[in-house]
Order: structure tokens, then C-alpha cells, then sequence
């Protein structure tokens, strides 16, 4: 559910994505193996709320053979390798950017890495977060070297996911694109845009 997830989350919101991960459990087909073998037709109908269902249908299919003919459908098997090896594999495959292979090691396969998505971005534009631009990799190596010089390893995938998920509402509730609500921001001493 967690990596359908990442994947129709693409270009759109939430609320979106949870439609349509309703209408494939309705359905059954939340496995690698009903993935599979549903028509590609019935899934386009299935996720149709996500929004771009033609390209994210054939993206889940793709995927979910992927995984159906290398790990014989051992999702474990797929996220027992290590983390560099998994996220260049994940990168290699169609549809599956940065960002969507972050979210699925790090909230499927409970791996630490840090998922950088548009919420990040917009905050470190605005707070002075010493990143030389505003590259996926850049803001991600920054957060990643920071929190490990004081996060055990064994702790930074709780801490990865607990600020990822803060820094998602601090932008949809204070750091908002158009109109920010900057008074009453836990921030508002630290950013450098005044609005």
C-alpha cells in the first residue's frame, strides 16, 4: 500500500491518492501479484482519482512485474539489500524518481534516507538552510549530514520520517506557496522572507 502510494502520489494530492488506494482495496488488488494480473484498463479505472491514471497505471504495472519476476513477490527480499543498492535499482526503473524511491525505502522498506518533496524545497528557500541550491541531492545530503552527526543510526528513520511529516504540515499550514500564514509560524524568527 505504502509504495502504490508513493507512486500515486505523483502530481497530486493526498486526498486524491487515498480515493484511489480505497478503490483497490475494495477491490483486492493491493498485492504484487493483483497488480500483476489485472488488466491495465481495470487498473486506470481503479486509481482514476489519483489524477495522470494512464502513465501511473503503467508505472504499478511495471513495478509490480518488476518485482513479480526478480523476487518471485518477497517484497522483503527487495528491501533486505543495501541502501545504496535498492535506491539505485528503484532509480533505474520507469516512472520512479528520486523522491518516490526515497518514500518507498524510507516508509516501506524502513531504510534512512531523507525524502525531499516540493514542501521542503519552498521551506529551505525560504529559512537560511546552508544548501548551495535547491537540487534534490543537495537538500538531501544537507538534512542526511546534519541529523547524523547527532541521530544514532538506529534512531534516524523515526527522526526522518517525524520531520519529514513536520516539515509537510509546517508548509501546508504556515509556509504556503501563494499566501503564507507567517504569524504563526514556529519559523517566522528564522525565515528570511518577509511577506
Amino acid at each position: 500500500e505504502i509504495i502504490v502510494g508513493a507512486i500515486l502520489t505523483q502530481n497530486t494530492a493526498w486526498v486524491n491518492v487515498e480515493k484511489a488506494l480505497e478503490n483497490l482495496k475494495k477491490h483486492k488488488v493491493l498485492t504484487i501479484n493483483a497488480i500483476v494480473h489485472i488488466s491495465e484498463e481495470n487498473l486506470k479505472i481503479m486509481i482514476q482519482p489519483s489524477g495522470f491514471f494512464n502513465q501511473k497505471a503503467r508505472r504499478l504495472k511495471l513495478f509490480a512485474t518488476y518485482l513479480h519476476k526478480k523476487y518471485q513477490d518477497n517484497i522483503q527480499m527487495f528491501f533486505s539489500q543495501d541502501l545504496t543498492e535498492i535506491r539505485h535499482e528503484l532509480l533505474s526503473l520507469p516512472g520512479i524518481g528520486p523522491e518516490t524511491a526515497d518514500s518507498i525505502l524510507l516508509y516501506a522498506g524502513n531504510h534512512s534516507t531523507f525524502v525531499v518533496d516540493v514542501y521542503t524545497k519552498r521551506i529551505c528557500k525560504r529559512v537560511p538552510i546552508k544548501v548551495f541550491n535547491d537540487s534534490y541531492d543537495d537538500i538531501k545530503n544537507f538534512f542526511e549530514n546534519e541529523l547524523q552527526q547527532t541521530i544514532s543510526k538506529e534512531d534516524l528513520v523515526p527522526v526522518y520520517k517525524e520531520l519529514h511529516a513536520l516539515l509537510v504540515t509546517l508548509a501546508k499550514n504556515n509556509c504556503r506557496k501563494k499566501k503564507p500564514e507567517c504569524h504563526t509560524c514556529p519559523l517566522t524568527t528564522l525565515c528570511e522572507k518577509s511577506f
